[in-house]
């Protein structure tokens, strides 16, 4: 889940979210059947400005089912949100969720939100309006006009739109108070603009979506920015009277911000920990988001490689088999490992090599430092029909990008460092692992 600041061209994240089964399951992501085909990918997410090229993956219809709830039991350290992998009604595998309680500012009116993806990949907390309480009553936020705010969200394969709320977020035993939230199908804003409608298939719905949400924890503190305070963009903010929206500026201060950015402690990133898991899979598995980087004792960096990323656009580069991807990025909202690769077959959208491979790249940071990083390809019509939801080595082509997708932070712990916060490794953004 990655956008890009239309002044900079910032990049902050893509999302692919694959179809669990089979080909012919739905045409997306719902439960699989005999078919010899693994089911195509289909992208979640890439907000970005129009002049920017986006990584996308194809996408199919997704079936009429809804995400089963996944109540996240928290943790009574204060720092440390549970996140966990496991079965969906929609059948996807690699959904990295979570549960999120957001309140009325400043009041104890609030509600805990199951299924809501966790993505290292974009900035902001994103909910479908159907999943809220009539009683949870967000303001709308208002522009310097006095108009009400919407946003286009515009991703590989479509669009969210809805109403710019403020919200107190509560994740753990952290508070992002008073904090610009979309509330995605908000019943405020039933029409779309046109711009918006055109960039693809309205993901508006929890089928559609995969999730009641999306939590983006990313490397920006916002996901815009300067260029969406300047200058009124399309598909980015609007502002409303009645059912007519036209592209308007927003403050950074109004802008849907990456909640941990707005935390009082603990606020300079983050670090995901998931389990190793065997070659065929796991059922699923639990792991632990902890907030703040060097700022406890239970989030020091320790040996990991840090690895500044471009202050600009969020990518490092990936070497691979003698050619560089300068356009590459770690994003737990990737349910693959998506990358350029002519010699292993495919299934659908996905590789199907007839026995697991094994291969080596190397990541490279803005400033030159660099890591060695290690993977393995499976035969993903054989991880399906495992009926496991969990996959280190589930993998597909992409072209031109290299995109270190949730399989990837199974076994490691994976920093992810915000624009111009201290960290004892110095300012980010970078990753570290």
């Amino acid at each position: 889940m990655r956008h890009f600041s239309p002044a900079m061209v910032r990049f902050i994240g893509v999302a692919l979210l694959a179809c669990a089964g089979l080909s012919g399951c739905g045409g997306g992501s719902g439960g699989g059947n005999s078919s010899s085909n693994a089911a195509a990918p289909a992208s979640a997410s890439a907000a970005s400005s129009a002049s920017t090229p986006v990584a996308t993956a194809p996408t199919q219809p997704v079936p009429p089912a809804a995400p089963v709830n996944t109540t996240v039991t928290q943790s009574t350290t204060a720092n440390v949100q549970p996140i966990t992998v496991a079965n969906i009604a929609t059948g996807t595998r690699n959904m990295l969720q979570t549960s999120v309680t957001i309140c009325v500012p400043g009041t104890t009116t609030c509600q805990t939100i199951d299924n809501i993806q966790v993505d290292t990949g974009s900035q902001g907390l994103r909910i479908l309006a159907s999943v809220l309480s009539p009683a949870l009553a967000l303001p709308s936020v208002t522009s310097s006009a006095g108009s009400t705010v919407g946003e286009c969200s515009v991703f590989g394969t479509g669009y969210t739109w809805g109403a710019v709320r403020s919200a107190d977020i509560q994740l753990a035993g952290e508070e992002a108070p008073g904090t610009s939230i979309q509330v995605i199908a908000d019943p405020a804003l039933p029409t779309v603009p046109t711009d918006c409608a055109n960039a693809g298939i309205s993901m508006q719905t929890a089928t559609a979506l995969r999730s009641n949400g999306i939590l983006g924890v990313g490397p920006f503190a916002v996901d815009c920015g300067a260029g969406c305070a300047s200058t009124a963009l399309s598909r980015w903010y609007y502002g409303c009277s009645g059912s007519t929206c036209t592209s308007s500026t927003l403050a950074v201060s109004q802008q849907v911000a990456n909640p941990i950015s707005r935390f009082a402690a603990d606020n300079n990133g983050l670090v995901i920990e998931l389990p190793a898991v065997a070659a065929t899979g796991a059922s699923a598995v639990t792991g632990t988001m902890t907030f703040g980087i060097g700022s406890q004792a239970n989030n020091v960096l320790g040996s990991a490689q840090v690895l500044p990323s471009n202050t600009a656009t969020g990518f490092v580069s990936t070497s691979f088999q003698g050619l560089t991807y300068g356009t590459s990025f770690i994003d737990s909202g990737s349910n693959g490992l998506f990358l350029t690769l002519t010699s292993l077959p495919k299934c659908g959208l996905w590789f199907c090599p007839t026995s697991p491979q094994s291969f080596a790249a190397t990541v490279t940071g803005s400033d030159g430092s660099t890591a060695n990083a290690t993977f393995a390809i499976g035969n993903a019509t054989t991880l399906f029909g495992s009926g496991n939801n969990a996959f280190s080595n589930l993998a597909g082509p992409s072209s031109n990008y290299f995109d270190w997708g949730l399989p990837f932070f199974f076994g490691r712990r994976i920093f992810t460092a915000i624009e111009s916060r201290v960290t004892p490794a110095g300012n980010g953004p970078y990753y570290a692992f």
